[in-house]
């Protein structure tokens, strides 16, 4: 382990359409993507849109690795309102159908709404199994789709904000189709990043790597925060995660996409060398079945 691959998200560029950034992105060295869905970006009901989209990805040589479904407000799968929980899961179907047309590896997605999950036990049980049936619903139809699907942990005062709701939900789901996304920031500001990485392990498929000062939710390039990244990759390697990294940053702000992908490399030279440097502290093991020599008196 310990040597992972790291992609970035296009989400840096959520403001721009797809088409005017995969040229961009690929002359700064990313290959591997995770395709932002939004409407301005790549609208997923707009299902010859993405096929333009995967047409250009493969041509160009790039690898969709994975798409993050769609999250706002009006996305909500816990809601005691079947009519909106009706919604949010035909929204979440069809994106799940865009990220097939691109071929992707995994589906991330927020199971909750964005905003604050604070609500009387009753209702927060009938929420918490709502989402568990709608996310074996979701899980089935990526599995059908073949494309691998993958809960994301979220920020301590959104839906599964706390690693046992996850958990939770990992338990009552009604397949095994259920992967796990972390989030380092997230996990870093719930004061829980390591925790959260051994208890999703046997989930983990995705890292979506990004840093933050321990206060807001930045989304800034690892390295330019407080995260300790040789502590959380070795922890990593610990578990024996084998999936990917993708570089989840903030577009935000007046910052010219050139510095963005710049800070990007950055990130990524940083997360390869310490990858490097763990690899190469953790030489695999010589292949066993080789006969010591016989010892004769």
């Amino acid at each position: 382990m310990g040597d992972w691959p790291i992609g970035i998200s296009t989400g840096c560029f959520y403001h721009t359409p797809i088409f005017d950034c995969l040229e961009f992105l690929i002359a700064n060295g990313f290959c591997m993507l995770e395709i932002c869905s939004s409407p301005h970006h790549l609208h997923y009901h707009d299902q010859e849109a993405v096929r333009r989209a995967a047409r250009l990805i493969e041509k160009l040589g790039m690898e969709a690795y994975s798409f993050h479904a769609p999250f706002s407000r009006d996305i909500d799968i816990t809601s005691p309102d079947d009519a909106k929980r009706n919604h949010s899961r035909a929204e979440v179907f069809a994106a799940a159908e865009a990220a097939a047309i691109l071929n992707v590896r995994y589906f991330v997605f927020h199971a909750g709404p964005e905003e604050s999950f604070v609500c009387p036990p009753r209702e927060r049980l009938q929420r918490m199994e709502h989402a568990a049936r709608t996310v074996s619903e979701i899980a089935e139809h990526c599995r059908r789709l073949h494309i691998g699907f993958v809960l994301e942990n979220m920020l301590g005062h959104l839906f599964l904000g706390r690693i046992e709701d996850m958990l939770w939900i990992f338990g009552a789901a009604d397949t095994v189709n259920v992967g796990a996304c972390v989030d380092t920031g997230h996990a870093y500001l719930a004061g829980a990043l390591h925790q959260v990485m051994h208890k999703l392990s046997g989930h983990l498929k995705v890292i979506h790597a990004n840093d933050n000062n321990g206060i807001e939710d930045d989304h800034l390039p690892p390295g330019q925060g407080k995260i300790d990244w040789y502590d959380t990759l070795m922890k990593l390697n610990t578990i024996g995660f084998n999936g990917a990294f993708i570089l989840e940053l903030s577009g935000e702000g007046n910052r010219p996409p050139t510095v963005v992908l710049e800070d990007a490399r950055r990130a990524r030279f940083l997360l390869r060398r310490i990858s490097r440097d763990i690899a190469l502290s953790n030489p695999p093991t010589a292949v066993s079945g080789r006969r010591e020599p016989q010892q004769h008196d």
